[in-house]
């Protein structure tokens, strides 16, 4: 998938999209060097295509979250850095915090935002579950994303302590997103309006956003 292809995703005239596009081939350059070399952050069977299978399917959730309006995201299990950080390159919201359990990924997350001198973003080590109890206040948002992280259920349960009336979850899922929805949504459905689901692409993943409640 060529990089100028990337244009359809990313907000801004010609000269601001190229910029994006210089700092997201860097962003890849580093981490592909950091999964050859350091640790493995994603399989190696993607890096041939991490540019369509990663970079692409992150940026699609760039205008859904615009139109939302969310400025305040946290984002649970950031792994490598997708879909977080380039959205975060692309202009999306105006603070993030990535939430990674893992410690030589979290090194990763920092080196990259030093590196890339990404602003306002800020990356917590810890599982999500304790996080909540220790620094909440860190953590309440308007947006909540997540990307092939746990089910759908406990995920929206999270989610729910942290995202504020009004604001909303994203959330990137593969094919099993409407079972996923059915088996968990006598649960999810006391405190989320939605779902509404949008295809990425062609192919089998799609971006799922629901509504925090204002009375729940």
């Amino acid at each position: 998938m060529p990089w100028t292809s990337l244009r359809l995703f990313i907000p801004g005239n010609e000269a601001q999209q190229a910029d994006v596009i210089a700092r997201l081939r860097a962003f890849a350059l580093e981490l592909l060097r950091w999964n050859q070399g350091v640790s493995n952050l994603i399989s190696h069977d993607d890096e041939p295509r991490f540019v369509e299978r990663h970079i692409a399917e992150s940026l699609a959730g760039a205008e859904i979250i615009n139109s939302l309006g969310c400025n305040v995201l946290v984002d649970f299990g950031s792994g490598g850095g997708v879909p977080a950080i380039p959205l975060a390159i692309a202009g999306v919201g105006a603070r993030w915090t990535l939430v990674e359990s893992r410690r030589n990924k979290t090194l990763f997350l920092r080196r990259a935002i030093q590196e890339l001198q990404i602003l306002n973003v800020d990356v917590l080590t810890g599982r999500l579950e304790v996080l909540v109890e220790t620094e909440p206040e860190a953590l309440i948002c308007d947006g909540f994303t997540s990307r092939a992280t746990t089910r759908l259920g406990p995920t929206l349960a999270l989610a729910g302590r942290l995202v504020s009336a009004g604001g909303h979850a994203v959330l990137w899922k593969g094919s099993g997103v409407h079972e996923e929805l059915a088996a968990s949504r006598a649960d999810w459905a006391r405190s989320w309006d939605g779902p509404t689901i949008h295809s990425i692409g062609n192919g089998p993943n799609s971006i799922v956003v629901l509504t925090r409640k204002q009375d729940s």
